[in-house]
Protein backbone atom coordinates (compact mmCIF):
# COMPACT_ATOMS: atom_id res chain seq x y z
CA UNK A 1 0.00 0.00 0.00
CA UNK A 2 1.41 3.26 -0.71
CA UNK A 3 0.33 6.46 1.46
CA UNK A 4 -0.36 4.17 4.56
CA UNK A 5 -1.23 7.06 6.42
CA UNK A 6 -4.08 7.35 4.06
CA UNK A 7 -5.85 4.19 4.56
CA UNK A 8 -8.39 3.06 6.69
CA UNK A 9 -8.30 -0.60 8.23
CA UNK A 10 -11.08 -2.06 10.19
CA UNK A 11 -10.53 -4.66 12.27
CA UNK A 12 -13.36 -6.91 14.06
CA UNK A 13 -12.42 -8.95 17.42
CA UNK A 14 -11.04 -7.11 20.66
CA UNK A 15 -9.14 -10.02 21.76
CA UNK A 16 -5.42 -10.70 21.39
CA UNK A 17 -5.23 -11.63 17.91
CA UNK A 18 -7.46 -8.24 16.66
CA UNK A 19 -5.41 -5.87 19.14
CA UNK A 20 -2.25 -7.00 18.16
CA UNK A 21 -2.71 -6.53 14.44
CA UNK A 22 -4.57 -3.05 15.43
CA UNK A 23 -0.96 -2.32 17.38
CA UNK A 24 1.07 -3.35 14.64
CA UNK A 25 -0.79 -1.62 11.98
CA UNK A 26 -1.27 1.41 14.03
CA UNK A 27 2.49 1.80 14.41
CA UNK A 28 2.93 1.68 10.93
CA UNK A 29 1.40 4.78 10.12
CA UNK A 30 -2.40 3.65 9.49
CA UNK A 31 -5.72 4.65 10.55
CA UNK A 32 -7.03 1.68 12.39
CA UNK A 33 -10.60 1.26 13.91
CA UNK A 34 -11.10 -1.77 15.96
CA UNK A 35 -14.60 -3.19 16.88
CA UNK A 36 -15.67 -4.92 19.60
CA UNK A 37 -18.65 -6.77 20.23
CA UNK A 38 -18.94 -6.57 24.17
CA UNK A 39 -15.42 -5.51 25.46
CA UNK A 40 -11.81 -5.91 25.15
CA UNK A 41 -10.50 -9.10 26.28
CA UNK A 42 -14.05 -10.51 27.45
CA UNK A 43 -13.24 -13.81 26.08
CA UNK A 44 -10.98 -16.43 26.18
CA UNK A 45 -8.12 -13.44 25.61
CA UNK A 46 -8.95 -12.67 29.69
CA UNK A 47 -9.84 -16.24 30.91
CA UNK A 48 -6.68 -17.64 29.89
CA UNK A 49 -3.40 -18.84 31.22
CA UNK A 50 -1.22 -16.58 29.82
CA UNK A 51 1.35 -19.14 28.97
CA UNK A 52 4.18 -19.03 26.88
CA UNK A 53 6.67 -21.81 25.07
CA UNK A 54 9.39 -21.32 23.43
CA UNK A 55 9.70 -24.53 21.79
CA UNK A 56 6.76 -26.75 22.49
CA UNK A 57 5.71 -26.55 18.62
CA UNK A 58 8.83 -27.16 16.99
CA UNK A 59 8.41 -29.54 14.49
CA UNK A 60 5.30 -28.90 13.53
CA UNK A 61 3.65 -26.18 11.29
CA UNK A 62 3.31 -23.43 14.45
CA UNK A 63 7.13 -23.94 14.95
CA UNK A 64 8.38 -20.92 13.12
CA UNK A 65 5.09 -18.78 14.59
CA UNK A 66 5.64 -19.95 17.85
CA UNK A 67 9.25 -18.74 17.98
CA UNK A 68 8.73 -15.57 16.62
CA UNK A 69 5.85 -14.85 18.85
CA UNK A 70 7.79 -15.90 22.22
CA UNK A 71 10.62 -13.61 21.21
CA UNK A 72 7.74 -10.66 20.50
CA UNK A 73 6.36 -11.34 23.62
CA UNK A 74 9.75 -10.78 25.08
CA UNK A 75 10.82 -7.31 23.24
CA UNK A 76 6.83 -5.98 23.91
CA UNK A 77 7.68 -6.65 27.83
CA UNK A 78 10.56 -4.31 27.46
CA UNK A 79 8.86 -2.03 25.00
CA UNK A 80 5.28 -1.60 27.30
CA UNK A 81 7.38 -2.26 30.60
CA UNK A 82 5.09 -5.86 30.87
CA UNK A 83 6.95 -6.32 33.94
CA UNK A 84 4.84 -4.09 35.54
CA UNK A 85 2.27 -4.03 33.61
CA UNK A 86 0.88 -7.22 32.63
CA UNK A 87 3.66 -9.48 35.21
CA UNK A 88 5.66 -10.92 32.31
CA UNK A 89 7.84 -13.50 33.65
CA UNK A 90 10.01 -16.25 32.97
CA UNK A 91 9.10 -19.69 34.48
CA UNK A 92 10.44 -22.78 35.17
CA UNK A 93 7.57 -25.59 33.87
CA UNK A 94 7.24 -28.76 35.86
CA UNK A 95 5.22 -31.91 34.37
CA UNK A 96 4.35 -34.33 37.70
CA UNK A 97 2.48 -37.29 38.24
CA UNK A 98 -0.58 -36.37 41.14
CA UNK A 99 -2.93 -38.83 42.80
CA UNK A 100 -5.20 -38.45 45.52
CA UNK A 101 -4.07 -41.40 47.67
CA UNK A 102 -2.45 -40.27 50.82
CA UNK A 103 -0.07 -42.93 50.79
CA UNK A 104 2.76 -41.12 49.24
CA UNK A 105 5.19 -40.88 52.09
CA UNK A 106 7.98 -39.32 49.86
CA UNK A 107 8.07 -36.44 47.54
CA UNK A 108 11.02 -35.59 45.04
CA UNK A 109 13.79 -33.74 45.43
CA UNK A 110 14.20 -30.41 44.57
CA UNK A 111 10.58 -29.74 44.53
CA UNK A 112 9.37 -25.92 45.61
CA UNK A 113 8.34 -25.92 48.99
CA UNK A 114 4.40 -24.54 48.21
CA UNK A 115 3.92 -28.18 46.73
CA UNK A 116 3.05 -30.72 49.43
CA UNK A 117 0.64 -33.05 48.11
CA UNK A 118 0.85 -36.55 47.12
CA UNK A 119 3.32 -36.13 43.92
CA UNK A 120 5.63 -38.28 41.66
CA UNK A 121 7.31 -38.41 38.61
CA UNK A 122 8.84 -34.64 38.57
CA UNK A 123 10.01 -33.39 34.99
CA UNK A 124 11.62 -30.08 33.79
CA UNK A 125 9.44 -29.29 30.84
CA UNK A 126 10.76 -26.23 30.15
CA UNK A 127 13.37 -23.33 31.36
CA UNK A 128 13.26 -19.75 32.31
CA UNK A 129 14.59 -18.95 28.87
CA UNK A 130 11.56 -21.59 26.99
CA UNK A 131 8.55 -20.75 29.09
CA UNK A 132 7.34 -17.55 29.83
CA UNK A 133 3.58 -16.12 31.67
CA UNK A 134 1.86 -13.13 30.81
CA UNK A 135 -1.26 -11.93 32.77
CA UNK A 136 -3.84 -12.67 29.08
CA UNK A 137 -6.11 -9.48 29.90
CA UNK A 138 -3.49 -7.07 30.76
CA UNK A 139 -1.85 -7.75 28.27
CA UNK A 140 -4.46 -7.57 25.85
CA UNK A 141 -5.38 -4.52 27.37
CA UNK A 142 -1.94 -2.83 27.41
CA UNK A 143 -1.07 -3.13 23.78
CA UNK A 144 -4.66 -1.93 22.79
CA UNK A 145 -3.63 1.27 25.49
CA UNK A 146 -0.81 1.93 23.69
CA UNK A 147 -2.00 1.47 20.33
CA UNK A 148 -4.76 3.97 21.23
CA UNK A 149 -2.48 6.47 22.94
CA UNK A 150 0.32 6.60 20.75
CA UNK A 151 -1.03 5.82 17.82
CA UNK A 152 -4.75 6.94 17.56
CA UNK A 153 -6.64 3.57 16.66
CA UNK A 154 -10.27 3.70 17.13
CA UNK A 155 -12.34 1.91 19.64
CA UNK A 156 -15.84 0.96 18.57
CA UNK A 157 -18.40 -1.44 20.75
CA UNK A 158 -20.83 -3.13 18.46
CA UNK A 159 -21.92 -5.88 16.60
CA UNK A 160 -20.15 -6.44 12.80
CA UNK A 161 -23.25 -7.51 10.62
CA UNK A 162 -21.53 -7.92 7.37
CA UNK A 163 -18.61 -6.97 4.86
CA UNK A 164 -19.82 -5.14 2.43
CA UNK A 165 -17.93 -6.11 -1.21
CA UNK A 166 -17.90 -4.36 -4.21
CA UNK A 167 -17.55 -5.97 -6.98
CA UNK A 168 -14.24 -6.19 -8.93
CA UNK A 169 -13.32 -7.90 -12.43
CA UNK A 170 -11.88 -10.75 -10.87
CA UNK A 171 -13.93 -10.98 -7.76
CA UNK A 172 -15.18 -8.76 -4.66
CA UNK A 173 -13.23 -6.17 -2.71
CA UNK A 174 -13.66 -5.13 1.01
CA UNK A 175 -14.64 -1.76 1.29
CA UNK A 176 -17.33 -1.29 4.72
CA UNK A 177 -18.20 -3.06 7.46
CA UNK A 178 -21.88 -3.08 8.27
CA UNK A 179 -22.89 -2.81 12.36
CA UNK A 180 -26.15 -3.86 13.71
CA UNK A 181 -28.52 -0.89 13.52
CA UNK A 182 -26.93 0.09 9.71
CA UNK A 183 -23.91 1.58 10.80
CA UNK A 184 -21.70 1.79 7.54
CA UNK A 185 -17.41 2.34 8.40
CA UNK A 186 -15.67 2.52 4.95
CA UNK A 187 -12.05 1.12 4.80
CA UNK A 188 -9.46 0.04 2.52
CA UNK A 189 -9.36 -3.78 3.98
CA UNK A 190 -10.70 -5.87 7.11
CA UNK A 191 -9.11 -8.28 9.52
CA UNK A 192 -11.97 -10.77 10.68
CA UNK A 193 -10.53 -11.11 14.27
CA UNK A 194 -13.45 -13.20 15.58
CA UNK A 195 -12.06 -16.21 17.43
CA UNK A 196 -14.44 -18.95 18.08
CA UNK A 197 -17.27 -16.63 16.34
CA UNK A 198 -15.79 -17.03 13.02
CA UNK A 199 -18.17 -20.23 12.86
CA UNK A 200 -21.12 -17.79 13.38
CA UNK A 201 -19.96 -15.47 10.67
CA UNK A 202 -21.44 -16.22 7.24
CA UNK A 203 -18.60 -14.81 5.16
CA UNK A 204 -16.53 -17.45 7.02
CA UNK A 205 -18.56 -20.29 7.95
CA UNK A 206 -19.43 -20.84 4.32
CA UNK A 207 -15.24 -21.53 3.67
CA UNK A 208 -14.22 -23.15 6.47
CA UNK A 209 -15.28 -24.87 10.23
CA UNK A 210 -14.24 -23.16 12.92
CA UNK A 211 -15.71 -24.25 16.19
CA UNK A 212 -15.28 -23.93 20.24
CA UNK A 213 -13.89 -25.78 23.12
CA UNK A 214 -14.72 -24.99 26.33
CA UNK A 215 -12.27 -24.68 28.97
CA UNK A 216 -12.51 -24.40 32.79
CA UNK A 217 -10.30 -22.00 35.06
CA UNK A 218 -10.58 -20.97 38.53
CA UNK A 219 -8.59 -17.98 39.99
CA UNK A 220 -7.38 -18.21 43.43
CA UNK A 221 -5.12 -16.63 46.28
CA UNK A 222 -3.85 -18.11 48.58
CA UNK A 223 -2.63 -16.34 52.47
CA UNK A 224 0.82 -17.37 51.87
CA UNK A 225 1.18 -16.22 48.65
CA UNK A 226 4.51 -14.97 49.51
CA UNK A 227 5.78 -19.13 49.42
CA UNK A 228 4.95 -19.55 45.69
CA UNK A 229 7.43 -19.68 43.28
CA UNK A 230 7.99 -19.17 39.73
CA UNK A 231 7.52 -23.09 38.41
CA UNK A 232 4.14 -23.70 36.54
CA UNK A 233 2.59 -26.78 37.01
CA UNK A 234 1.82 -29.63 34.25
CA UNK A 235 -0.83 -32.82 35.89
CA UNK A 236 -0.65 -35.96 34.57
CA UNK A 237 -2.82 -38.64 34.99
CA UNK A 238 -5.34 -36.60 37.25
CA UNK A 239 -8.58 -37.96 36.82
CA UNK A 240 -10.42 -36.77 33.56
CA UNK A 241 -9.04 -33.98 31.68
CA UNK A 242 -12.25 -34.21 29.66
CA UNK A 243 -15.37 -34.05 29.54
CA UNK A 244 -16.53 -34.49 26.18
CA UNK A 245 -15.74 -33.36 22.54
CA UNK A 246 -12.58 -35.32 21.51
CA UNK A 247 -10.16 -33.10 23.32
CA UNK A 248 -8.53 -33.85 26.25
CA UNK A 249 -6.34 -31.79 29.07
CA UNK A 250 -4.98 -32.56 32.25
CA UNK A 251 -5.17 -29.60 34.82
CA UNK A 252 -2.41 -26.74 35.23
CA UNK A 253 -1.73 -24.76 37.79
CA UNK A 254 0.00 -21.20 37.15
CA UNK A 255 0.91 -19.07 39.81
CA UNK A 256 1.23 -15.42 39.14
CA UNK A 257 3.67 -12.77 40.41
CA UNK A 258 0.37 -10.96 41.16
CA UNK A 259 0.05 -13.83 44.46
CA UNK A 260 -2.88 -15.29 42.27
CA UNK A 261 -2.80 -18.94 41.09
CA UNK A 262 -4.69 -19.70 38.22
CA UNK A 263 -5.84 -23.83 37.48
CA UNK A 264 -6.95 -25.08 34.06
CA UNK A 265 -8.70 -27.83 32.99
CA UNK A 266 -12.00 -29.45 31.49
CA UNK A 267 -12.52 -29.18 28.44
CA UNK A 268 -15.72 -29.81 26.22
CA UNK A 269 -16.83 -29.14 22.62
CA UNK A 270 -20.23 -26.98 22.75
CA UNK A 271 -22.29 -24.57 20.93
CA UNK A 272 -20.19 -21.06 21.36
CA UNK A 273 -23.41 -18.77 22.72
CA UNK A 274 -24.01 -15.22 20.89
CA UNK A 275 -23.05 -13.17 24.02
CA UNK A 276 -19.44 -13.69 25.66
CA UNK A 277 -20.85 -12.57 29.34
CA UNK A 278 -23.58 -15.57 28.71
CA UNK A 279 -20.60 -18.32 29.16
CA UNK A 280 -20.15 -19.90 32.51
CA UNK A 281 -18.85 -22.65 34.14
CA UNK A 282 -19.93 -25.99 35.20
CA UNK A 283 -20.35 -26.43 38.60
CA UNK A 284 -18.91 -30.10 38.50
CA UNK A 285 -15.75 -28.94 36.39
CA UNK A 286 -15.09 -26.18 38.59
CA UNK A 287 -14.71 -28.61 41.36
CA UNK A 288 -12.76 -30.49 40.02
CA UNK A 289 -10.12 -27.80 39.19
CA UNK A 290 -10.19 -26.92 43.10
CA UNK A 291 -9.52 -30.23 44.26
CA UNK A 292 -6.93 -30.85 41.41
CA UNK A 293 -5.06 -27.89 43.06
CA UNK A 294 -5.80 -28.61 47.10
CA UNK A 295 -4.17 -31.64 46.68
CA UNK A 296 -1.09 -30.66 44.86
CA UNK A 297 -0.98 -28.00 47.58
CA UNK A 298 -2.40 -27.64 51.29
CA UNK A 299 -2.17 -23.67 50.52
CA UNK A 300 -4.87 -24.05 47.62
CA UNK A 301 -7.33 -25.58 50.01
CA UNK A 302 -10.68 -24.50 51.23
CA UNK A 303 -9.87 -21.96 53.86
CA UNK A 304 -6.56 -21.18 52.96
CA UNK A 305 -7.16 -19.63 49.38
CA UNK A 306 -9.80 -17.35 48.47
CA UNK A 307 -11.47 -17.88 45.07
CA UNK A 308 -11.14 -14.89 43.30
CA UNK A 309 -13.18 -16.33 39.85
CA UNK A 310 -14.86 -19.29 38.47
CA UNK A 311 -14.96 -19.08 34.79
CA UNK A 312 -14.79 -20.84 31.52
CA UNK A 313 -14.41 -19.63 28.10
CA UNK A 314 -14.38 -20.81 24.10
CA UNK A 315 -10.85 -21.74 22.57
CA UNK A 316 -11.58 -21.27 18.52
CA UNK A 317 -10.16 -24.81 16.81
CA UNK A 318 -10.04 -25.90 13.61
CA UNK A 319 -10.55 -29.33 11.69
CA UNK A 320 -6.69 -29.36 11.45
CA UNK A 321 -5.96 -27.75 14.26
CA UNK A 322 -3.98 -24.92 12.65
CA UNK A 323 -4.60 -21.20 12.55
CA UNK A 324 -6.45 -19.62 9.53
CA UNK A 325 -4.60 -16.49 8.74
CA UNK A 326 -4.08 -14.84 5.06
CA UNK A 327 -6.59 -13.27 2.64
CA UNK A 328 -10.59 -14.47 2.77
CA UNK A 329 -10.51 -16.21 -1.24
CA UNK A 330 -12.29 -14.06 -3.55
CA UNK A 331 -12.50 -11.04 -1.24
CA UNK A 332 -9.50 -8.75 -2.08
CA UNK A 333 -8.50 -6.81 1.22
CA UNK A 334 -10.70 -8.81 3.41
CA UNK A 335 -8.37 -11.04 5.82
CA UNK A 336 -9.05 -13.31 8.63
CA UNK A 337 -6.85 -14.23 11.63
CA UNK A 338 -8.66 -16.69 13.98
CA UNK A 339 -8.09 -20.87 15.14
CA UNK A 340 -5.44 -20.65 17.47
CA UNK A 341 -6.84 -22.67 20.05
CA UNK A 342 -4.78 -22.81 23.29
CA UNK A 343 -2.27 -20.60 22.35
CA UNK A 344 -3.77 -17.30 21.38
CA UNK A 345 -1.72 -15.57 23.54
CA UNK A 346 1.61 -16.90 22.88
CA UNK A 347 1.03 -16.11 19.09
CA UNK A 348 -0.93 -12.75 19.47
CA UNK A 349 2.03 -10.93 18.50
CA UNK A 350 3.41 -12.88 15.98
CA UNK A 351 0.26 -13.27 13.91
CA UNK A 352 -0.74 -9.56 14.29
CA UNK A 353 3.16 -8.39 13.03
CA UNK A 354 2.69 -11.03 9.79
CA UNK A 355 -0.82 -9.45 9.24
CA UNK A 356 -0.04 -6.00 9.74
CA UNK A 357 3.15 -7.15 6.73
CA UNK A 358 0.20 -8.73 4.52
CA UNK A 359 -2.44 -6.19 4.53
CA UNK A 360 0.69 -3.61 4.06
CA UNK A 361 3.11 -5.02 1.82
CA UNK A 362 1.30 -7.75 0.45
CA UNK A 363 3.71 -11.19 2.33
CA UNK A 364 5.18 -11.44 5.41
CA UNK A 365 8.07 -11.84 6.04
CA UNK A 366 8.12 -12.55 10.22
CA UNK A 367 6.27 -15.70 9.27
CA UNK A 368 5.95 -17.69 6.46
CA UNK A 369 1.90 -17.71 6.03
CA UNK A 370 1.13 -19.95 3.46
CA UNK A 371 0.60 -22.91 5.39
CA UNK A 372 -1.90 -20.95 7.08
CA UNK A 373 -3.80 -19.68 4.21
CA UNK A 374 -7.94 -20.00 4.50
CA UNK A 375 -7.27 -20.99 0.59
CA UNK A 376 -6.06 -24.60 2.01
CA UNK A 377 -9.78 -25.82 2.54
CA UNK A 378 -10.61 -24.82 -1.07
CA UNK A 379 -8.30 -26.54 -1.87
CA UNK A 380 -9.46 -29.63 -0.18
CA UNK A 381 -12.72 -29.39 -1.57
CA UNK A 382 -11.39 -29.72 -5.27
CA UNK A 383 -9.59 -33.05 -4.15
Amino acid sequence: MDNQQHRRIVICGGGVIGVCTAYFLSKRGVSVTLIEKSSIACAASGKAAGFLALDWADGGPLSSLTRASFNLHRSLAQDLNGAELYWYRAVTTLSLTVTESKNQNQSPENIPSWIDGPVRSLKTKGTTETTAQVHPKMFTETVLAKAVADYGVEVVIGKVERVEVAAVEDGGRAEAVVLEGGRMINCDGVVLALGPWSGKFEMLSELFRVYGIKAHSVVMEPKEKDLLTAHVLCLSNYGSGSSGGGKSMDPEIHPRSSGEVYVVGKLSEEEVPENPKEIVGDPESIRYLKRAAGTVSSHLTEGKAEVKAEQACFIPCTDDDIPIIGEVPGVKGCYVATGHGGWGILNGPATGAAMSELVLDGKSTIVDLSKFTPARFLDRRNQ
